[in-house]
């Protein structure tokens, strides 16, 4: 097995502390937002054989295991992440496998570079992720029943609120959620700005459930997104507790540190909450228009010690193992690919030693076990 050096993105919502606190080194007084766990080619971890890229390019069946390489390439097919939200991240979508792969071969035979601002899709895939607490973790998932979300706006007591107020009480469900979205992502500009500024007053002023956007609107102050992010799902993790995030669904983190895995892409349509390119069309062509529950999961046991966050897609499995003192060692050998990553204590892989925030690549079908008092994520594939 490999242990994994990796490379620590400096968004500017990431938290100056958390990762560090978590790996147990000082602060640099800078954002520090997502460690990168895995074969991305904007950022891979690094081995002793080189980069995850180029390990498992050199071999992939050896790497990956004939069935991976079956079912999805020659490529990881997943990436995980250690995530710590200092301030909200971008109110976003996903597009499905179909989506993504049509929206790609457009942007390419139009000739819009990769790196261009106003591209939508960087990759052919899909993105479904899943984000599971290590801390109180907030966010925002998935619409709110319509009526729900009026009573909310309609409580803030502001006049120019109140067409989309009748909007989402007078349609059925789907239509109501996409006509008021559209009126709001396409508004006047001047005029959007002053009614999120008398928003910003009046959930400052009421505090409890309008807490939350008041503290969207101090970090992106006349965003028409604060208003959106009130057709949503407020949810507050608590540690071990998780989200799964499917195409079409709108979401953004808001506050904590979690774990994330997702499928091997960088695929991302935005809402709001952003100074980056908003494609309003496009944003409607992919948003799932469907109230409900944000669905929060709980790990599963499973034999030997292993809680398992089920999901409906075989990109990614995600589990956890806590290691009590004295127990036996865990037999982890799988036919696929494995990260294991380290949020707690001290847990020994053969002949590597992990403490908090520290992981290893586990090549299919390597004999791995797992000993020691901490807490051990498993990050593998399903075929």
């Amino acid at each position: 097995m490999d242990p994994l050096d990796n490379t620590v993105r400096p968004y500017a919502w990431g938290s100056p502390t958390a990762i560090p606190h978590l790996l147990g080194v000082e602060p640099t007084g800078e954002p520090q937002a997502e460690m990168w766990m895995g074969a991305h080619p904007g950022a891979p971890s690094r081995t002793a054989r080189g980069t995850l890229v180029e390990v498992i390019g050199a071999d992939p069946e050896r790497e990956l295991g004939a069935g991976v390489v079956a079912k999805f390439g020659p490529r990881l097919p997943f990436l995980l992440k250690i995530l710590a939200a200092g301030a909200p991240l971008s109110l976003q979508v996903h597009p499905d496998l179909e989506q993504a792969g049509r929206g790609y071969a457009d942007e390419e035979r139009r000739g819009i570079p990769l790196d261009a601002a106003h591209r939508n899709y960087k990759d052919p895939n899909h993105k479904p992720e899943l984000i599971c607490a290590l801390t109180e973790f907030d966010g925002l998932c998935g619409f709110r029943d319509p009526v729900q979300a009026a009573d909310l706006l309609a409580g803030l007591g502001v006049d120019s609120l109140k067409p989309y107020v009748d909007l989402l009480h007078a349609h059925p469900e789907e239509a109501a959620l996409r006509e008021v979205l559209t009126a709001i992502l396409t508004a006047d500009p001047e005029e959007m700005a002053r009614t999120v500024a008398e928003a910003t007053a009046a959930c400052t002023r009421l505090g409890g459930d309008y807490a939350p956007y008041a503290g969207l609107a101090h970090h992106y102050p006349g965003d028409p997104g604060v208003i959106a992010a009130m057709l949503l799902n407020h949810v507050r993790l608590q540690p071990g507790e998780a989200l799964f995030l499917g195409a079409g669904i709108p979401h953004a983190y808001l506050d904590g540190l979690g774990v994330e895995i997702m499928a091997n892409s960088d695929n991302v349509l935005r809402c709001g909450l952003t100074p980056k390119h908003v494609d309003v069309p496009e944003l409607l062509r992919v948003v799932r228009f469907e109230a409900g529950d944000p669905g929060v999961l709980r790990p599963e046991a499973a034999p030997d010690g292993e809680e398992v966050y089920e999901t409906p897609i075989d990109e990614f499995r995600l589990s956890r193992y806590v290691l009590a003192e004295g127990g036996s060692a865990r037999d982890l050998t799988r036919d696929t690919p494995q990260i294991l990553l380290c949020t707690a204590g001290t847990v020994r892989t053969g002949d590597h030693e992990l403490a908090p925030g520290r992981s290893v690549f586990v090549p299919a079908g390597e004999k791995v076990e797992v000993s020691g008092t901490g807490t051990i994520f498993r990050a593998t594939v399903i075929v």
